[in-house]
């Protein structure tokens, strides 16, 4: 059963090519604790890295620019990491980075306009994964072919029409699934868009917990436990970034 998450998709390849080929022994094998604490040093060093960046970077007329940017440049970095599935703790590092200072600059020019809204944003992000993680812990959600194939179509689909609304606000200035501006009034698709992105993100997670386990039951190679915390931190990430455009447009 594959995951929706796009970097994680290819792990079980990997992972039976491993198993198959290399035998690797158990001492070497990634573990649950491994992942853990990779994940939560990514998460560490893009939040330092969003600090810095929301103190220290100016907001400028360059900036939307910027931003967009930084957005593709790291969008790039995903395709590289996943597609190669590299498992290099530098170049992870180095996104989770560019990631940091796209989130510090781009959550400031919010929380000017509606104070408050990023702790909200962040609350919410970490809360709807620490309750996915529960629910699928106590197996009340099951990582099942049929919860796979649904969560799998909706978020290629909302990654392909995102794509092609940014690609089109960037040659237009038109604005049609999601908004951009802080400030522009929101009608109904812009808020269903967010609340579909928002329940596709959270269900990920359930095939993201699901292929994990099952690859440290396969015995992968620990390195890979860095490329597992590089496909939670995006799918955080991800989440984040919805959560906080639906609050912002409940705060018009």
């Amino acid at each position: 059963m594959q995951s929706a998450n796009p970097v994680l998709t290819r792990l079980d390849d990997t992972r039976r090519v491993e198993r198959q080929v290399l035998g690797v022994p158990a001492a070497e094998a990634m573990t649950v604790d491994d992942v853990v604490v990779r994940t939560v040093g990514l998460l560490l060093l893009t939040g330092v890295t969003a600090a810095i960046s929301w103190i220290v970077v100016p907001q400028a007329v360059w900036l939307p620019a910027a931003l967009a940017g930084t957005s593709l440049a790291g969008l790039a970095l995903v395709l590289v990491i996943s597609l190669k599935q590299i498992t290099n703790p530098g170049l992870i590092a180095a996104y989770a980075v560019l990631q940091g200072l796209l989130l510090g600059v781009a959550s400031r020019a919010f929380d000017l306009v509606y104070p408050g809204i990023v702790v909200q944003a962040v609350v919410g992000t970490f809360g709807v994964f620490l309750g996915m993680g529960l629910l699928y812990r106590a197996r009340l959600v099951r990582a099942t072919p049929r919860l796979a194939r649904l969560v799998v179509g909706t978020v290629i689909g909302i990654v392909a029409l995102s794509l092609v609304n940014l690609v089109t606000y960037l040659l237009t200035g038109r604005q049609g699934l999601e908004v951009y501006s802080v400030t522009t009034r929101v009608g109904w698709l812009p808020y269903a868009f967010s609340v579909v992105a928002i329940i596709a993100g959270a269900f990920s997670f359930i095939l993201d917990f699901d292929l994990v386990e099952r690859s440290v039951r396969a015995g992968l190679p620990r390195r890979y436990a860095w490329f597992c915390a590089f496909g939670l931190l995006v799918g955080l990430i991800f989440l984040y970034w919805q959560i906080l455009r639906l609050l912002s447009y409940l705060r018009r």
